[in-house]
């Protein structure tokens, strides 16, 4: 993900929680395969937001 803005990342990993979240709902996953799916999102979006962390400097200029 290092190409992908932590703002795009976050929009990554909030459509595909909801499709993976939607697919439980309707009964197309079971619950570990959903947990699965959004725990591997987790991982994606807390490695761009650490890759984003030095490339980019905080707000306020500092």
């Amino acid at each position: 993900m290092s190409d992908e803005s932590i703002e795009a990342a976050v929009e990554r990993f909030l459509d595909e929680t909801e499709s993976a979240l939607n697919d439980y709902d309707q009964g197309y996953a079971d619950a570990d395969a959903t947990l699965s799916v959004v725990r591997t999102r987790i991982d994606d979006l807390a490695a761009a937001a650490d890759e984003s962390d030095g490339a980019e400097p905080p707000e306020g200029g500092e």
